[in-house]
């Protein structure tokens, strides 16, 4: 008799896939506190910040979500507790381990960063290993990836954002030519309000790939 419980089935019931925290796990928070609260319109309610200036899985990031009806930072651990490790990227909108934080409002937020890291699928040529590639927006010094939280029983509550895939052939994306998988979804300004408060329906078609005009890579 197999045992319950199962690695693999409770991947299924949750529409985890396997390896899916390797997408985008690391991202920079180069700017100052003021700095996110003044760009992105908000209050301090809480008082809370991140000790570091980047974000790493199970680690402290900045969030900003709607709170009596203003927008407010505060600060969460990223990625949501799944058999033990933090999940940080939404990649199935369908699954029911995503799907109620996604449909209530309440439970979407933004997630700030200057800048994200992808590594490279193939091995650099020369050393033989993976490379870390950096990618940010200069005309948004400070951006933000579309995502969702829930609240915890102890501690700090936890949050993830939406990845998705590519509008036609990976190569032609500027973080697809790097990382074909996948690509954290980024949200343009003026979609702030509509991933805040629309129906679900509608902020889904706010997961696309971002244009890659509009963004930079960097070697690590």
């Amino acid at each position: 008799m197999g045992r319950c419980g199962s690695g693999r089935s409770d991947r299924a019931r949750s529409g985890l896939r396997p390896r899916e925290a390797r997408i985008c796990n690391l991202y920079r928070l180069s700017s100052s506190k003021a700095e996110y609260i003044d760009g992105f319109k908000a209050k301090d309610r809480w008082q809370r910040e991140v000790a570091k200036d980047y974000a790493s899985p199970g680690k402290s990031g900045y969030v900003v979500r709607e709170f009596e009806g203003a927008r407010e930072l505060d600060v969460m651990s990223w990625g949501f507790p799944f058999r033990g490790k933090p999940v940080t990227n939404v990649r199935n909108y369908s699954s029911p381990f995503w799907r109620a934080a996604l449909a209530i409002p309440a439970r979407r937020c933004l997630v700030p960063f200057t800048a994200f890291q992808e590594w490279s699928v193939a091995p650099d040529p020369v050393t033989g290993k993976k490379r870390p590639h950096w990618f940010h927006l200069p005309a948004s010094p400070i951006a933000a990836f579309a995502g969702v939280w829930r609240p915890a029983e102890k501690g700090e509550a936890h949050y993830a954002f939406l990845t998705c895939g590519y509008d036609g052939d990976p190569a032609s994306h500027i973080v697809g030519a790097i990382h074909p998988k996948a690509c954290p979804v980024i949200l343009h300004a003026e979609d702030y309000d509509r991933w805040l408060h629309a129906p679900l329906d509608e902020v889904l078609t706010l997961a696309t790939s971002f244009p890659s005009q509009l963004m930079a890579v960097a070697g690590a």
